[in-house]
């Protein structure tokens, strides 16, 4: 379980995060089951992309709610008592492009149980505000994530990052040491990936059948369909039919693809190994072995990393955590067990 937090991130941006509570342990992933969580059935003002009036952070003792993290609420949070607060470090979670919050639901109840684990919506994403001018550049990225580590108190926090979002926690971890105690990196790549690359995702985005006209439609396009899946990907399909929302002639992405383009051109066009080798904080690079970070670019990101440690996840691709979140936690626990406990 989880309840919702609101945030004002950088720029007056409305951000939504979600704290974990330990009955968040039994959540279950792709690989323990072939279930789904459903996706939200209805965009909110922030999730169909109109501009909302900021909101200040609200104060954690005062949130009178706890949600499912397994949909996005569209009317409002189910009344009910707060659980008590873990007492240990506090951990955050920063989802990649295109994600949300929930995608890292199997992996933090692993993690709730002992410490203070949060998850934000990024802005753009989920049900965080999604400006139609942004910006969607890598300084607001991370202004978001200092914004919401200081209003909610949470310093010094573990990041942990997948994707774009650990490129955030490492430039943050780099830019503001006072903030972040550790730092878990997933499957992201240092390395400037090349202008191609932003032609093919727009490309891509072209080639969505969107609407789509059912769930259904979506698990079956994202997990066999879509050009890009070279083997049927239930996980996949999964994946996207949580960033779905229904409207009136069918099923969009609760992102507006365009930003999305915006937000990556950064790691397209410019490499990341400056701000990587500032980070001074004990740091973990995870990999899948058949996700998008090779093995010897990790194993050199590693190396440049002033104190840099290696973990690979066998049999696991790009959506390590959220695929294989058991093997995840298994993976990243034993780095966990020292940088978040709290000191004398």
């Amino acid at each position: 379980m989880a309840r919702r937090l609101d945030v004002t991130g950088a720029d007056g941006v409305r951000l939504a995060a979600w704290e974990f509570t330990a009955e968040g342990g039994t959540a279950s992933g792709p690989e323990d089951h072939g279930t789904t969580r459903p996706a939200p059935r209805h965009a909110t003002a922030a999730s169909a992309g109109q501009r909302s009036t900021p909101a200040t952070a609200t104060p954690l003792g005062t949130v009178p709610a706890t949600v499912s993290i397994a949909r996005q609420p569209s009317a409002g949070p189910e009344d009910r008592a707060v659980p008590p607060r873990p007492s240990g470090a506090p951990v955050l979670l920063l989802h990649g492009l295109m994600g949300h919050a929930a995608h890292w639901a199997p992996a933090a109840g692993l993690l709730a149980g002992g410490h203070r684990t949060i998850a934000l919506d990024q802005r753009g994403h989920g049900a965080s505000e999604k400006p139609p001018g942004g910006p969607f550049t890598r300084e607001a990225y991370v202004a978001d994530a200092a914004a919401v580590i200081e209003r909610l108190e949470l310093a010094p926090v573990t990041l942990v990052g997948h994707s774009m979002g650990a490129l955030t926690a490492w430039q943050l971890a780099a830019e503001r040491p006072d903030l972040v105690r550790a730092l878990v990196i997933c499957d992201m790549r240092a390395s400037a990936l090349g202008a191609a690359s932003q032609r093919a995702w727009q490309d891509w985005f072209r080639g969505w059948p969107a609407p789509f006209p059912t769930l259904d439609a979506v698990h079956r396009w994202f997990g066999a369909d879509d050009p890009w899946v070279e083997a049927p990907n239930p996980a996949r399909g999964a994946f996207f039919a949580e960033v779905m929302t229904e409207r009136a002639d069918g099923w969009h992405p609760v992102f507006d693809p365009d930003q999305m383009l915006t937000s990556r051109e950064t790691w397209v066009h410019d490499a990341h190994w400056d701000s990587l080798a500032q980070v001074r904080c004990p740091t973990l690079v995870v990999r899948g072995l058949d996700g998008e970070l090779g093995r010897a670019e990790a194993q050199e990101m590693v190396r440049v990393l002033p104190h840099g440690a290696y973990a690979e996840i066998p049999d696991a691709g790009h959506l390590l955590h959220y695929t294989h979140p058991q093997a995840w936690a298994a993976a990243v626990t034993p780095f966990l067990t020292g940088t978040l406990t709290p000191g004398p």
